[in-house]
Formats: C-alpha cells, structure tokens, sequence
C-alpha cells in the first residue's frame, strides 16, 4: 500500500517516470525500509530544496506507523 502510493507520487515528480521503482524490505516487526529508485537526473527532484520533498514523503510515511506500528526509513538511490 504505501510502496504503490510513493511510487505514484514519484512518478508525478520527475521528469523520467518509467524509471521509478519502490521496493520496500521489512527489517523486523516495527522497522522497514523504503528504496526509491530514481534516473540520476531525478534524484535532486525527489530531495526537494533542502530535503523539503523528501521530508514530506517521509512525514506521509510516518503517518501510516500509526495506523500499522511499523517505521519506515526512506532511502534515495540514482540507477
């Protein structure tokens, strides 16, 4: 659920859609980590001015701790 909807709002954001994939790994019961994958030329894009696009994305994210307990960690990668 919350993989589909960073991937759809990352793909809203850059500039090569086809290129964004979400993989989410589940590190224990409480804790699991969100990889955005993005073009190189998106990766500034997805960051925002100062972190500010990024920091949203992870605030939607620790939304959704309250309603399934589990943190997420948000990581950036260029392919």
């Amino acid at each position: 659920m919350i993989t589909n909807f960073i991937e759809n709002y990352a793909k809203l954001i850059v500039s090569f859609p086809e290129e964004i994939t979400v993989t989410k790994s589940v590190i224990d019961d409480t804790f699991a980590e969100i990889i955005i994958n993005a073009n190189s030329a998106d990766i500034g894009k997805l960051i925002g001015k100062n972190g500010n696009m990024i920091n949203a994305i992870k605030t939607m994210a620790n939304g959704c701790k309250a309603k399934d307990g589990i943190s997420y960690k948000i990581q950036v990668i260029a392919n």
